[in-house]
């Protein structure tokens, strides 16, 4: 038996059915925009606008509402593919997003709990297992973790005390961790979220715990002594 928590179906039906729409009457603005700037005796990229208000009527508006359209449903594709799914049983523990599956057993995890907007899992000697943006209700992830015996953290991290703030060449940490960090954090000040979570995933092998603090990153050693 397990159970499954993911966005409600009411939710998903509106982003598919609300964001086309959206897209197509911001198409329709844009299009009065247009035609507004280009009655203007002057301004920034003047003659682009003048260019696109010679376009006939009324092509020009449907043109903009199908491509306002189209790009709401492109905003809800994208919405749908960074979607998290959670199921959780007894054995395991399997996370879904994009198509990537992590799963992780459920006898090697020793707490689960809500970081800010990440769902982390740790495992035996404290290391992170697994961790995931994640905006599901925090009562129903709770309800299913606490239902198959996983150890569920009510006050979140039970080592935040044990954090550090990261700051260049740290003394305590050797010259390849910190530089995996430094470039993790010019990740974090581009927002480059995909390759900040490739190096913590890094970081983890090398037994270095990361959290980040809006762009700020702190660290701790994982291991057995950890309180």
């Amino acid at each position: 038996m397990e159970t499954t928590v993911s966005d409600p179906p009411w939710e998903q039906a509106l982003v598919w059915l609300g964001f086309p729409p959206l897209g197509a009457a911001l198409g329709w603005l844009l299009d009065l925009l247009v035609g507004w700037v280009a009655s203007l005796p002057g301004g920034p990229f003047h003659g682009a606008f003048e260019l696109a208000d010679r376009l006939p009527e009324p092509h020009a508006a449907i043109g903009s509402i199908i491509l306002g359209a189209l790009a709401g449903l492109g905003v809800a594709h994208q919405a749908a593919k960074e979607r998290l799914t959670v199921t959780v049983s007894g054995d395991r523990v399997v996370l879904a997003r994009r198509g990537a599956v992590r799963e992780v057993a459920a006898g090697v995890v020793s707490a689960v709990f809500r970081d800010g907007r990440r769902l982390v899992l740790l495992g035996p000697d404290t290391e992170e297992l697994a961790g995931e943006r994640c905006e599901l209700n925090p009562e129903r992830l709770r309800e299913a973790f606490v239902r198959h015996g996983l150890p569920w953290r009510d006050g979140g991290d039970p080592y935040a005390g044990e954090y550090r703030h990261w700051a260049e060449a740290t003394p305590d940490l050797p010259a390849s961790v910190n530089a995996l960090l430094k470039t993790r954090a010019r990740a974090l000040a581009k927002g480059e979220r995909e390759d900040a979570a490739e190096l913590r995933a890094e970081l983890a092998t090398m037994g270095i715990v990361v959290r980040d603090e809006k762009k700020r990153q702190s660290w701790r050693r994982a291991g057995p002594t950890a309180s």
